[in-house]
């Protein structure tokens, strides 16, 4: 199978692309793997899509290697968009502070928090992401682009079996389930996944790669 670099430095992330990836015939690479781990490019953009093309962008210069890289996050209506593309930065001073895992919680804890009080109608959401795919086709850098959103609601309390990397899921309920997106498992996650309808965005481009020579 062709290798795919996934410019994440988020494991969970980048086990959920190894589960989407295997549809198309892709051996996903990590960073690590790749040997260009020890830098990440300052996400300045201000929407989405520009820090996938940003992540994207820098790691393919660096790996030469096929790259797909993806921004997202969550969008509240009732919070004017917030935490949007800053749902990993949200918190005083971008958590750096903090551990890892008490970060996932606290940005969980964060939007049960700005949300207390709001009535039922008025707590629509979605996580949304943002995929940036780049490679050469003959000699020539392509660059793809595709969105796609996961609609939901905001509960009123924190799933408490948190998933590591992925703290909005723990807020998140699917109307259409009745359950937590944290509720499920990893298979049907992906299932529902804002990243998986990103990628099928992306199908064309990535089934060239997979059958280049």
């Amino acid at each position: 199978m062709k290798p795919l670099l996934v410019a994440t430095t988020n494991p969970a992330k980048l086990d959920e692309y190894r589960l989407l990836l295997r549809d198309y015939g892709l051996a996903p690479i990590s960073l690590r793997e790749a040997s260009v781990d020890d830098q990440v490019p300052d996400e300045t953009g201000a929407t989405f899509i520009e820090n996938a093309l940003l992540k994207a962008r820098f790691y393919f210069a660096r790996a030469n290697l096929p790259t797909i890289a993806d921004d997202g996050g969550l969008v509240v209506d009732a919070l004017g968009g917030e935490p949007g593309v800053r749902s990993h930065r949200w918190l005083a001073g971008g958590g750096a502070d903090i551990a890892h895992g008490d970060l996932d919680r606290a940005l969980a804890e964060e939007v049960i928090r700005r949300m207390a009080g709001v009535e039922p109608a008025r707590r629509g959401a979605r996580l949304q992401a943002a995929a940036a795919l780049i490679y050469n086709e003959r000699g020539r850098v392509r660059e793809r682009v595709s969105e796609a959103v996961l609609e939901g609601i905001i509960a009123d309390r924190v799933w408490p079996r948190m998933r590591a990397g992925f703290p909005y899921r723990a807020v998140l309920i699917l109307p259409d389930r009745g359950r937590y997106l944290g509720e499920l498992s990893d298979e049907d996650a992906a299932r529902f996944s804002q990243r998986r309808a990103a990628l099928e965005g992306l199908r064309a481009e990535l089934l060239l790669i997979a059958d280049s020579r």
